[in-house]
């Protein structure tokens, strides 16, 4: 099964809570007693729709097709005092760096970024009061309650920004799945043509004494990502979260520096922020070069960001490109 099909990284759900169960308006009766007071039982609340964080998880394919998710109502309360019983909550379980929006405004309601970290996103109606909260000197025998609150239905997106240590920044064809398939077990598509990755790719990469990362393939940046050319947008969303952005520039490239500069005013247009985060420069397809080219080359490279020549197909540079992303990784 590709990546592609099982990748899903945005959905819309209608949350409906349970309502609360109303109040009992009983007055206490038993052999004794004829005319007893009152001993309505309170109701239950209405379940909650929440989120719980699952680190086992890596997409929202599971609630795909969870259009509507309808939690219990409560129910009454009933004599002798007695609540009533809650309703069952809805608990969906999601991924970590999972974001919850209001459907309508687009506001970030919260975000889950811990294993077992739960959220109420749709609370549920409170129970109604039984009518022994109502006695008063005046009035001994209230003979009324409370009706419960009724349950919200509210829509929510939720949304996947994929939490990994490196990000792989280039243009379509610049070997980044490529990089990915070498470095990891990660199995992404790959082929000569741009646009070919059209879904994140995730892959671990194993470092030295059993240490790993997480790479992230973020499909193509194109000029014009930005304005939300192509499926640039969805994607330079997945880079937020990420700790290093891997910039990728071909060995073959026009100006690497120009290409350089291209891709860092994308990423600028998008959200500025992310120009704080590390970066690491990879010149990808450079078998072909030899060290006295390489030499050369270095010279017209951009200032200030660590660079490697590597090849991912002749494993060349793979091993030093690793220790500058370990290194950014844990400045």
């Amino acid at each position: 099964m590709s990546q592609g099909s099982n990748f899903v990284d945005y959905v819309r759900i209608c949350c409906r809570s349970g309502a609360g169960g109303a109040g009992s308006s009983h007055l206490h009766r038993d052999k004794k007693t004829a005319k007893g007071g009152p001993d309505g039982g309170d109701g239950g609340r209405g379940g909650h729709v929440i989120v719980r964080g699952n680190s086992q998880l890596w997409t929202l394919l599971h609630l795909k097709y969870r259009k509507h998710v309808i939690a219990e109502n409560g129910e009454g309360g009933r004599a002798a005092l007695q609540t009533g019983a809650q309703g069952n909550d809805e608990v969906l379980e999601v991924p970590l760096g999972t974001v919850v929006k209001d459907a309508e405004t687009d506001e970030i309601i919260m975000e889950i970024t811990q294993d077992g970290e739960t959220k109420v996103i749709t609370p549920g109606g409170r129970g109604g009061l039984g009518n022994w909260h109502f006695k008063s000197p005046t009035n001994q025998t209230p003979r009324f309650a409370q009706p419960g609150e009724s349950g919200k239905e509210e829509w929510r997106v939720l949304e996947l920004k994929l939490l990994a240590d490196v990000g792989l920044v280039g243009f379509p064809n610049a070997g980044k799945s490529t990089l990915l398939s070498v470095v990891s077990a990660a199995k992404p598509e790959i082929a000569d043509y741009p646009f070919t990755t059209m879904v994140p790719n995730l892959g671990v990469v194993a470092y030295r004494n059993n240490k790993s990362f997480v790479m992230a393939d973020i499909p193509g940046i194109i000029e014009g990502a930005a304005e939300g050319r192509g499926l640039g947008l969805r994607f330079l969303r997945h880079i937020e979260r990420n700790s290093v952005l891997l910039f990728m520039v071909p060995a073959d490239s026009k100006d690497i520096k120009q290409e350089y500069e291209i891709l860092l005013s994308e990423i600028r247009q998008f959200n500025p922020e992310l120009l704080d985060k590390p970066r690491v420069l990879a010149i990808t397809k450079s078998d072909m070069l030899d060290d006295e080219l390489i030499a050369e080359m270095k010279k017209e490279l951009p200032k200030g960001i660590p660079a490697q020549f590597i090849s991912s197909v002749a494993q060349k540079g793979i091993t030093e490109l690793k220790d500058l992303l370990w290194k950014a990784i844990n400045e």
